[in-house]
């Protein structure tokens, strides 16, 4: 483990699912310029210093970067001396990057190391066995009006409704740590409840440039450890398959299931050895032991239903916008909102950082992994500028983030995509291929929890696991009389007639409802400003320095009356699985969050917590 100072920013290990204890966090200050015609290749930025610096992880446009600048930008560098430590002599360094928005190319020594097309998933650059010191230089292209996918990353030049500061470049930790020629992929985890069993399944990751021939008499071995010692181990030949696979049962008696009021969790030791007997790799895991089912119009958690009161998410942060500050922030956003009586989250248009699911799984919190694609449209489709065409791009990213998050137990389901807009006579077939394609994509990659295939608008998979829509009506009568028709199978449905821009009033946007679980992925947004409110109860709607849905309340009473009689709505229909209020916290201009941007309280936490926290019908 490398030495950390309080001058480093976000010094943690960036991926607690498989942790070496050799690294170095390159996070802090760095060589930065920004190329606004993107002829910086041509202008040599690659071959000489940059002209001024910045602190990584943080995107330019934040303030914790120390630079701020939130104009348009085509493309930005960074440059950095680093230093190959001597023990890592004799193994090769591989060069990682959490997240870079969004086009990266990176060069090592002048070397083109690795180019990684998406801004929310991570890369790595195999570095050989270079030692000494190195000069790692980062081109980053981020056309923001362009078609890429960016989640709520504003299109025009201010943040405006529910649209906010760009981020451009890296913004999450760049590390670097040694491996062997041969070594240990990503551990694949999956829990078996009914077999009181962990299944692993270990890819081998080998260098081709390497020296190593065949790997006879290797084996893979993994342990499974509680805070009684050994629960499980067992051992594997390495020298058969790509990816050898372990069965790790866990004794009746050392049993515990992963879950919010118990979010147990088992170390776990992945090693490779060679014939000596010498060890070759190891990383340290976790996992939890826990199952995710369906049952009529349940989705249940180990067997039993637990009603998802989740809230949307946007990981939005004042000083680091996309970045969380600190690792203690991202734990306090989950506390704050277990505070508030919610018990999971959507975790919205960007994929968080892995440090954020870490905490979720060691505090029970459930969530779904979603993807940065927000209002994806048909190429062709006459829409606001902020809407996203999809690209093969997008199936590659979200492959990425499903091959990172697979083993996090606090993932409960995915949805690769958010409010699609499409009606079912268009004849584009883009958008139905990419909304297909990433369904089929996450069934591929994980067959242990549902999938949802886009949430809210437009539904085109007929064999989606959950069905969805959102609702934003904020009487609480009209609200529960919408959403009120599970009981004939005629659930509440977004159809183009609800989005007079974006649709014909009638046309239908979703296939026929197949009979799934069903819960409303959106709803709430009420708009609470309490200083406008006690100065100015009729808060002018149009004013650009605020934003939410529906008219403001006056009070603080009328409030908690209309978010009382909206969950309670949900709450109390006996075929609802779980419901997702929006949001957590204010984010810039959209001031309609549980708290505010700055996380601080803005309401009664406590009534807030009161009125989703009796237990919902379906629980009964």
């Amino acid at each position: 483990m490398p030495p950390t100072s309080a001058a480093q920013p976000r010094p943690e290990h960036p991926r607690p699912s498989m942790v070496r204890r050799d690294w170095v966090n390159l996070n802090g200050t760095w060589e930065f310029e920004f190329d606004h015609g993107d002829s910086g290749l041509e202008r040599g930025l690659r071959d000489r210093p940059l002209n001024a610096t910045i602190t990584v992880p943080f995107a330019p446009e934040s303030e914790l970067s120390g630079i701020g600048e939130t104009d348009f930008v085509a493309a930005v560098w960074y440059r950095r001396e680093v230093t190959i430590p001597a023990e890592w002599a004799g193994r090769r360094t591989l060069l990682h990057f959490g997240a870079v928005d969004h086009d990266a190319t990176v060069w090592v020594d002048g070397e083109e190391v690795v180019r990684h097309r998406g801004g929310f998933t991570p890369f790595t650059a195999d570095l050989g066995h270079r030692t000494g010191t190195v000069t790692v230089v980062v081109r980053a292209r981020d056309d923001h009006r362009g078609p890429q996918a960016r989640g709520k990353q504003s299109t025009r030049y201010d943040n405006y409704e529910c649209l906010y500061t760009r981020t451009t470049g890296i913004w999450q930790t760049v590390w670097a740590e040694p491996v062997p020629d041969v070594s240990l992929g990503r551990p694949r985890l999956t829990p078996d409840v009914a077999g009181s069993t962990f299944h692993l399944e270990q890819p081998l990751r080998r260098s081709h440039t390497g020296s190593v021939g065949d790997r006879a008499g290797w084996t893979l071995s993994a342990q499974v450890r509680d805070g009684d010692g050994v629960v499980a181990e067992a051992s594997v030949r390495a020298d058969l398959d790509l990816s050898p696979r372990l069965t790790l049962p866990v004794p009746a008696d050392r049993v515990r299931l992963w879950g919010p009021e118990d979010p147990h969790l088992y170390d776990v030791t992945v090693t490779l050895t060679d014939a000596a007997g010498e060890v070759v790799d190891t990383v340290e895991t976790y996992a939890g032991l826990r199952s995710v089912s369906i049952d009529g119009k349940a989705v249940l958690l180990n067997g039993r239903p637990v009603f998802q009161r989740l809230v949307l998410d946007q990981g939005y942060y004042p000083d680091g916008l996309m970045t969380a500050p600190t690792d203690e922030a991202l734990r306090r956003d989950i506390e704050l909102s277990l505070a508030a009586g919610f018990n999971g989250a959507r975790l919205h248009q960007k994929v968080f950082e892995e440090r954020f699911l870490h905490h979720a799984d060691r505090l029970g919190y459930l969530v779904w992994g979603e993807f940065g694609d927000w209002g994806a449209v048909e190429e062709g489709t006459s829409v606001r500028g902020e809407h996203q065409r999809p690209t093969p791009n997008f199936i590659a990213q979200w492959l990425e983030a499903l091959e990172r998050d697979y083993s996090h137990p606090s993932i409960v389901g995915w949805c690769g995509l958010n409010e699609t807009r499409q009606e079912l006579t268009d004849r584009g077939q883009v958008l139905d291929d990419v909304t297909r394609a990433m369904f089929l994509a996450a069934k591929a990659m994980d067959t242990s929890r549902p999938v949802l295939d886009a949430s809210g608008y437009s539904h085109r998979v007929l064999e989606s696991d959950v069905w969805d829509s959102h609702n934003y009506t904020q009487d609480p009568a009209k609200f529960a009389q919408e959403v009120g028709g599970l009981a004939q199978d005629r659930p509440h449905t977004n159809y183009g007639g609800h989005e007079p821009d974006y649709g014909r009033e009638g046309v239908v946007w979703s296939l026929p409802y197949q009979g799934q679980p069903w819960f409303c992925s959106e709803f709430g947004g009420i708009w609470w400003r309490p200083d406008a409110a006690a100065s100015n109860p009729d808060l002018d709607r149009s004013a650009t320095s605020s934003w939410g849905y529906g008219e403001p309340p006056r009070t603080e009473e009328e409030f908690h009356h209309r978010f009382e009689g909206l969950t309670g709505a949900l709450l109390n229909d006996p075929l609802m699985f779980g419901y997702c209020y929006t949001q957590l916290t204010d984010v810039f201009q959209e001031q309609n969050g549980v708290y505010s941007f700055d996380r601080s309280d803005k309401l009664d936490v406590a009534r807030v917590r009161a009125a989703q926290t009796r237990p919902a019908a379906i629980e009964k």
